[in-house]
């Protein structure tokens, strides 16, 4: 069974920074690609960003220049810093692995921004 467990969430200034782990239970290559996405109460979950097995990123436009995506393919975690957060930041974070068969997710860590 694949898990990936997220860490690093919690409540900070706007302003300020926070970043996120993502560890997983097999190799991270052995994923097609991994990723953040987040979910703001009533609203759909949307993508933050991705990181391909070729080392490829995605970034959604409203995180760009502010949000970094990396890997530790040694420790099987993916990380994604968050810098210069703003209120509307704020969101249950989940961690996603997505192979051939299916993808994964964790089991979300939240991150308040307060202003």
């Amino acid at each position: 069974q694949v898990q990936l467990v997220e860490s690093g969430g919690g409540l900070v200034q706007a302003g300020g920074s926070l970043r996120l782990s993502c560890a997983a239970s097999r190799d991270i290559l052995t994923f097609n690609a991994m990723g953040w996405y987040r979910q703001a109460p009533g609203e759909q979950r949307e993508l933050v960003a991705t990181s391909t097995r070729g080392g490829g990123t995605n970034y959604a436009d409203s995180v760009k220049g502010r949000f970094t995506i990396s890997r530790d393919i040694a420790k099987n975690t993916v990380y994604l810093q968050m810098n210069s957060l703003k209120p509307e930041d704020t969101a249950v974070y989940y961690c996603n692995g997505d192979t051939v068969l299916r993808s994964y997710w964790g089991q979300g860590t939240q991150v308040t921004v307060s202003s």
